[in-house]
């Protein structure tokens, strides 16, 4: 039984494993299969993308998704206004909008650096050769200014200074269809989330009621540099209170399996990434229709749309809405929006991911290292499951105490295995041992040390976090695989501290098992190795002594890989 204990335990870990990987394969959009290689799909500039065929309602008639214009709807006729690039910025993020549509083409984070160059900044919006993610608005119902309409930019300031809490951006289009819309942006200091006012002038003759869309549009493609190891969700999302938070593949989109909520008053939509996002968001009890759509080759949108209701001639109607480009830290999310959080996905282990989360930031406010918060946690963590764990250790002890015994008895009755299996339920009956009762303690801590995993996994903080000496970004792997090395030597002994199994198979899976294992903790980030080697290091520290404890002199089984 002793080796079936073992091969429980294997298996358990072995299964979290093949679980942990499964999972980041389909969040990548791929089959589960071991060390896949990723495709990539080249994202066209967004005004070669095959336009999307856009049909105007009257604007008595009920918009709907097919009736936004897609990314590259058809060019407005020649127009006076000269089209630009207009730059404005905070002291977190600077952003750069296209006078065409006043649509937002860039934003670049001025606190965060950039995965793959850390001279160049992090951006969420870009329009590149390489890269399309564009945010756009405009008003469907009639012939109105679209994301495709030429505006002027109005003069004023264009970089946040001191003492200033905001700076503004302000698009206005000419007259079309009776209609002259007005967009204003409104950067604020320290926030991520861009204030949007809408003022719908009615210039015409005729009363209109015209609808306003916002959508995120963007390729396909996973972030460039992102990988295969530890592959997180890249796709639309959208939150209401019917169905909370709801994730949505590109390719179900493609496919036109997408299922939305798509009618709601209240949650948001979303463009979703690893550590990043960005989120339209309105004020709750504002009606709205939500939509995920294709709009191009390789190029997806997701949207809501809003009714601005009846206008009279020369009435102005305005609304409000609020454009999130940024980290996804938690608490800031929480207060964006209700459910704004859930961007950063934790999954099925959402319930013990949090609490966890804000332990941790707790030891951080406190340690001011992430690094040393990380092994702070899963020390505290240790604590908490200490008796559980001596629980679990001391009945390996008493099995490892019996083993001679059981050993000589395999071995005198190996011939005759019912009588092996009675005499072998006697002996544990005497020395009142159970051989299951180091699994159930090991079992049940399971969920919380991988719940740990998915906020290491993907708390943006740990992003180019120092540890000490040569880890200079916790999310990165080890530059010179040293605590990678030292995940596989803890590994290695943990199996040479247990007795090994009679059946020389066994024997031999018990190495290599471990060693498997450790080849994925060589591309970890550094930051899961380190809590792993943290786990490993206090288990064996504990093991050892309620084994010295209990009498059980450690013991050293090494491998035999001969005849």
């Amino acid at each position: 039984m002793n080796d079936i204990r073992r091969t429980i335990l294997w298996v358990i870990f072995g299964f979290s494993m093949v679980l942990l990987w499964d999972k980041w394969q389909i969040h990548n959009g791929k089959k589960p299969t071991f060390f896949p290689t990723p495709q990539t799909v080249s994202a066209p500039a967004a005004n070669d993308a095959k336009p999307a065929d856009v049909s105007v309602p009257q604007a008595a008639a009920a918009a709907s998704a097919g009736d936004v214009p897609g990314a590259a709807a058809a060019q407005p006729a020649a127009s006076a206004v000269p089209r630009q690039d207009v730059t404005v910025a905070s002291d977190v993020m600077r952003l750069t909008f296209d006078s065409e549509g006043g649509t937002l083409k860039a934003s670049e984070l001025l606190k965060y650096s950039d995965t793959a160059d850390k001279s160049q900044l992090m951006q969420v919006f870009e329009q590149n050769a390489k890269r399309v993610y564009l945010g756009q608005t405009g008003l469907i119902g009639g012939n109105f200014p679209t994301h495709k309409t030429p505006m002027t930019v109005v003069p004023g300031e264009r970089e946040l200074k001191d003492g200033q809490d905001s700076v503004q951006v302000r698009f206005e289009s000419a007259e079309q269809g009776g209609v002259k819309l007005v967009k204003t942006f409104t950067l604020k200091r320290g926030a991520y989330d861009i204030g949007v006012q809408y003022d719908v002038v009615n210039t015409g003759t005729a009363a209109v009621n015209p609808q306003l869309y916002m959508q995120l549009v963007r390729d396909g493609n996973k972030p460039e540099h992102e990988s295969t190891f530890y592959s997180t969700f890249t796709g639309p999302a959208v939150y209401t209170d019917a169905k909370k938070y709801h994730k949505v593949e590109f390719k179900d989109i493609e496919s036109g399996k997408a299922e939305v909520d798509k009618s709601s008053t209240s949650g948001y939509v979303a463009m979703v990434q690893h550590y990043f996002a960005s989120a339209w968001l309105l004020a709750d009890g504002t009606q709205r229709d939500n939509f995920v759509r294709k709009v191009g080759d390789n190029l997806y949108a997701v949207g809501m749309i809003t009714p601005v209701g009846n206008v009279a001639p020369g009435q102005t109607k305005t609304l409000s809405a609020r454009l999130f480009s940024g980290p996804q830290i938690e608490p800031m999310l929480e207060k964006l929006s209700p459910g704004l959080e859930l961007v950063k996905d934790y999954g099925w282990l959402t319930i013990l991911a949090k609490p966890l989360y804000w332990l941790l930031s707790e030891l951080h406010q406190f340690i001011g290292n992430w690094g040393w918060s990380i092994v702070a946690l899963v020390l505290l963590l240790k604590i908490a499951f200490y008796w559980l764990n001596a629980k679990a250790y001391s009945s390996m002890a008493k099995m490892k105490a019996i083993n001679p015994k059981i050993q000589e008895m395999r071995e005198r009755l190996k011939d005759k295995p019912q009588q092996m299996q009675q005499e072998m339920m006697r002996i544990y009956r005497e020395e009142k041992v159970n051989p299951m009762g180091g699994c159930l303690p090991i079992v049940i801590q399971i969920p919380v040390f991988m719940a740990l995993y998915w906020v290491l996994q993907s708390s943006v903080e740990i992003r180019n976090a120092p540890w000490i000496g040569w880890i200079h970004d916790l999310s990165s792997p080890d530059p010179f695989f040293i605590l990678p090395l030292l995940m596989t030597l803890s590994s290695l002994l943990q199996t040479a501290l247990n007795p090994a199994p009679p059946d020389p198979m066994q024997a031999k899976m018990m190495w290599i098992m471990p060693l498997m294992f450790s080849v994925m903790f060589f591309f970890f980030p550094a930051g899961l190795v380190l809590y792993w080697l943290t786990n490993n290091i206090l288990s064996i520290a504990q093991q050892w002594i309620i084994n010295k404890r209990m009498g059980v002199p450690p013991q050293f089984n090494l491998p035999k890989f001969g005849k």
